[in-house]
């Protein structure tokens, strides 16, 4: 033992390392246990919502993560007290929160109430993993679990709001389409007036799911692929461009079904169940950007190598 810092290689903290797994189990499962019905709410909600089904991968996702990293995590052991002391705040502050709003709101929305409860459940279990695997290993799993924090559903302002930002920013872009293929329509706000036909982009056709599906991949993949934060950045921004760019392009097929078939268009599958298709279709320029941002980051590496040394 030096300075403090105790090694797993160790004799003592070695056989102390099962303990603290044991102990670590059993305080996630009083966890558990305490937020349960929460939980159960929030994997019913999950399974019956189609904005929230991917929520049931985040937790398998983040925990494939960690255990792929398995050998190469850090073998000592520092219990971050202070660290863990600060979520811990955090989770009755967030408690405290829940309540508050219960008591002086007359009702409380499903979001709502799953945001406070999940996210003080997550801030205790972080604060548990803050006392028993401490800052070293904590660095080396930052991202997985941060990846959680998808598992939180969006409070309704927020929801609101991100769905009212994809639906002007796709009818912009559809509005930009059409005007390209000097198809002859009045555009105001939402609403697209088309020959024989006036299309409205509303609520349930801003893509917001296929959006945070894809903004959440490209979380992936940067992690998995790249190393540049930089790159890593330039990977994420790309999803909001190109969400608004899918949308718009969905509209514009759409309306051109109509235009050119017939308005019964507007009640066709690739309106109804399209989009999966068109999500497919994002994840052409995704995948080619991805590959351009690794190549370029193999290309300044190999070029750093390159350099004569002084």
């Amino acid at each position: 033992m030096n300075g403090g810092h105790s090694s797993l290689g160790q004799g003592g903290e070695a056989d102390r390392h099962p303990v603290r797994l044991r102990n670590f189990f059993l305080v996630a499962i009083a966890l558990v246990l305490c937020f349960a019905v929460p939980l159960y709410d929030l994997t019913r909600n999950a399974f019956r919502s189609d904005l929230y089904s991917y929520i049931l991968l985040i937790p398998f996702i983040s925990g494939y993560l960690v255990w792929s990293r398995r050998q190469r995590l850090p073998r000592v052991f520092d219990p971050a007290w202070s660290l863990a002391a600060c979520f811990l705040a955090g989770g009755l502050a967030a408690v405290a929160g829940y309540w508050l709003t219960v008591h002086f709101a007359s009702k409380v929305a499903v979001e709502d109430y799953l945001t406070f409860n999940v996210l003080s459940f997550l801030l205790f279990f972080v604060s548990a993993c803050c006392l028993f695997f401490g800052k070293e290993i904590l660095r080396a799993i930052v991202f997985p679990l941060c990846l959680l924090v998808f598992m939180i559903p969006f409070p309704g302002f927020l929801l609101d709001w991100i769905d009212t930002f994809l639906q002007y920013g796709s009818a912009m872009a559809a509005n930009a389409m059409f005007t390209l293929s000097g198809t002859p329509f009045f555009h105001s706000g939402l609403v697209f007036q088309l020959p024989g036909i006036t299309l409205e982009v509303a609520p349930e056709c801003s893509g917001i799911h296929s959006t945070l599906v894809l903004f959440i991949t490209s979380l992936l993949a940067g992690y998995l692929f790249l190393h540049d934060p930089w790159k890593r950045t330039w990977l994420v921004l790309a999803v909001i461009p190109l969400a608004l760019l899918r949308n718009g392009f969905r509209i514009f097929v759409i309306g051109q079904l109509c235009v050119h078939i017939g308005p019964e268009m507007i009640n066709s599958p690739i309106h109804r169940h399209g989009g999966p298709l068109f999500f497919a279709l994002s994840l052409i320029p995704f995948f080619l950007f991805l590959i351009y941002l690794r190549k370029s980051e193999r290309m300044g590496k190999n070029s750093a190598a390159q350099k004569p040394k002084i």
